[in-house]
């Protein structure tokens, strides 16, 4: 007995601890069956419990229009079926950055670039339509769009020792590492100059074009407020997907409404929309 009793407690130890073995396992399923795709670097990796991140909502321009002249229905069109473009691009980056950038990720990077975008392209509506009947009123209030179900939940990401909050992971939440921050410093905001590159600018077309000039002037300086606001904040591309992204879009939008308004008396320049672009010296 006193011999076959230490082989006993050897079996029953190897028992026990193969099923503590099973059980963990298990639990290591169902959390990674929970939380998603699992970290492949071991403890260090992060590992998102986040769910979806939903999809973007935006108003429809289409049935707030008035009736369309014949001559404008194709520019009109084109510019509905943009509007829809954007929206499907906005979505299907949505959902490749979950995971990514700073407490206000979403908003800066993917839906405020699409209501500057969104605001052009409107403004283009309107403007065909006007060309040959009333020009609709308030139709930029239709721009805007918000985030649907799926990107508001609760939801976290673990990354140890990191540190940083997670703009697109589905909800709000803990993610990334500090090291990742995309403004790591102030520098300046540099843009092409539009002024200079223009043709003659009749004089009735002169109070438009100086104020959409001014307003350049205005977007550069919201820029690089909002860049020295913004140091250590952000994923890798946060100063391009948060302010020179967006400021290209709104400078696009301005520059056209001054090709536009030149061209209502002479001939509309070209090619002014390769002004739009800034760099950031930081």
């Amino acid at each position: 007995m006193s011999r076959a009793l230490p082989k006993y407690n050897k079996r029953r130890v190897a028992i026990v601890g193969g099923a503590a073995a099973l059980a963990l396992t298990g639990a290591v399923v169902v959390n990674s069956a929970l939380a998603g795709e699992p970290g492949k670097g071991g403890a260090a990796d992060a590992r998102t419990l986040a769910a979806g991140p939903g999809t973007i909502a935006c108003p429809d321009v289409a049935s707030r229009l008035p009736a369309v002249p014949a001559s404008a229905k194709a520019e009109v069109d084109r510019n509905l079926a943009l509007l829809r473009t954007q929206i499907d691009e906005a979505n299907t980056r949505l959902a490749k950055t979950v995971g990514q950038g700073g407490p206000n990720f979403v908003q800066n990077a993917i839906l405020g670039p699409l209501k500057d975008k969104r605001v052009s392209t409107i403004d283009r509506i309107a403007i065909s339509i006007g060309r040959q009947g009333t020009k609709p009123q308030g139709l930029d209030a239709l721009a805007a769009c918000t985030l649907g179900a799926g990107g508001a939940g609760g939801a976290a990401t673990q990354a140890p020792g990191g540190q940083g909050n997670a703009g697109n992971a589905g909800g709000n939440g803990n993610a990334g590492n500090a090291g990742n921050a995309g403004n790591t410093g102030v520098g300046t905001i540099a843009c092409p100059d539009v002024a200079s590159r223009l043709p003659a600018v009749p004089a009735s077309a002169k109070a438009e074009v100086d104020r959409n000039l001014a307003l350049l002037r205005t977007q550069i300086d919201e820029a690089n407020t909002r860049l020295a606001k913004t140091v250590g904040q952000g994923g890798p591309n946060f100063v391009q997907n948060a302010i020179l992204g967006p400021l290209k879009d709104k400078r696009v939008s301005t520059i056209d409404r001054i090709a536009i308004s030149i061209g209502r008396q002479g001939t509309k320049p070209q090619g002014l929309d390769a002004l739009a672009a800034c760099t950031s010296n930081r």
